[in-house]
């Protein structure tokens, strides 16, 4: 499967992915230089930069989880992962319920809130574009690698082994959550920009047994109150015809003669 590597260590901040993903996804940008800032990421910026107290520089983008979130929670799948790797977006197929949204551990999920006819955004790998994608390839530091996953991985694991002295001794996205398809090496900690610890497990595996049985539980709910409305019904009933009866048998000694 396709995915990519960044090695933290030598970006520079120079913004090249950041313009180059703008242009290749025809994003509008607010304001001339608004493509060369740090900022979040938005409906008009798929990728970004976050800096760390340390000085660096790491890429904020879709992860492309091996098992995401996001897909699991669409109720009419306009969210899959395709077998290369890529976690995708149908506009076709959106009711814009944005459960996407919530579902997402990284939170890079956009909603274009001041269109008409708003859609969900979210970098795609660039999956239908010849070389891979256009921030990788217009990186000038060689921050970013895409290929193969297993190959990666054997590149971030040689890295560090050279250098244990400079690299955290972690491949960011290998375990993480399931596994991701965007994957970073540095020589400072990532935890502060990066989603909160789940283990190597994803949020789907960990929800889905509790998902499975909602049918169910549902069901035994359902099937207790409908068999307590009967009871109360049948109670309040029993009372009434009770009452009814006194009623009558008051009314019957009231007619009778006085002897």
């Amino acid at each position: 499967m396709k995915a990519m590597l960044h090695d933290v260590s030598r970006c520079t901040g120079c913004m090249q992915c950041v313009e180059t993903c703008s242009l290749e996804n025809g994003l509008v940008q607010k304001g001339a230089d608004a493509r060369f800032k740090t900022g979040d990421l938005s409906a008009e910026r798929f990728t970004t930069l976050k800096r760390t107290r340390e000085g660096r520089y790491v890429r904020q983008q879709c992860l492309h989880c091996l098992d995401p979130s996001c897909a699991a929670a669409c109720p009419v799948g306009a969210l899959t992962r395709r077998e290369e790797g890529q976690v995708v977006y149908d506009a076709t197929r959106c009711i814009g319920c944005r459960y996407c949204m919530l579902a997402c551990p990284a939170h890079v999920i956009r909603y274009q809130w001041e269109t008409p006819m708003p859609f969900v955004q979210k970098c795609d790998l660039c999956c239908d574009r010849e070389g891979g994608p256009a921030c990788a390839e217009a990186c000038p530091s060689d921050v970013s690698i895409h290929g193969e996953r297993d190959e990666l991985l054997k590149i971030a694991h040689e890295r560090i082994r050279a250098n244990p002295e400079k690299y955290e001794q972690k491949v960011w996205g290998e375990y993480d959550m399931g596994g991701t398809g965007v994957m970073f090496i540095s020589d400072t900690p990532l935890d502060a920009l990066w989603p909160e610890s789940l283990g190597n497990r994803s949020i789907p595996s960990i929800t889905w047994p509790i998902a499975n049985k909602t049918p169910f539980l549902a069901l035994g709910v359902a099937g207790f109150l409908t068999g307590a409305s009967w009871l109360i019904e049948r109670r309040n009933r029993l009372a009434e015809e009770q009452t009814e009866d006194d009623r009558a048998q008051t009314a019957a000694e009231e007619n009778q003669p006085w002897h």
